[in-house]
């Protein structure tokens, strides 16, 4: 299997969805990036943890888009957040699962969650 391509074509897809339909950009971020994480927890799995920083080079010679180590490393938190709640609300941008990620409690993470969903918090 080739991690990096498919890292790649995700990342691709979304940007082009970005251009072409600003209503979806949401969903495709939230599924976009949920999908390079899952990728790169199974990439990490087979080639270990330094996959992520190889990666994050070769991303952004080959797309021209900033993809640094620590982007690359949140998303694959967001994975492993959206796997442990088992849902992802439409209402949150994947900016705000980012400031949530820092949280080591998942009541903590819904509590959040529920609150930006009720004042409708815009990032």
């Amino acid at each position: 299997m080739n991690y990096y391509n498919e890292i790649k074509n995700e990342l691709i897809n979304n940007e082009i969805n970005k251009k072409v339909k600003n209503y979806i950009v949401n969903k495709s971020d939230l599924n976009t990036y949920y999908n390079v994480g899952k990728i790169l927890c199974e990439a990490g799995k087979h080639y270990g943890e330094g996959i992520i920083k190889e990666y994050s080079k070769r991303l952004t010679d080959d797309l021209n888009i900033k993809y640094d180590v620590s982007s690359l490393n949140k998303m694959r938190k967001f994975y492993n957040l959206i796997e442990k709640m088992a849902t992802v609300s439409p209402n949150l941008s994947y900016s705000h699962y980012v400031e949530l990620l820092s949280f080591d409690d998942l009541n903590k993470i819904q509590y959040y969650i529920k609150i930006i969903e009720e004042q409708k918090i815009t990032n």
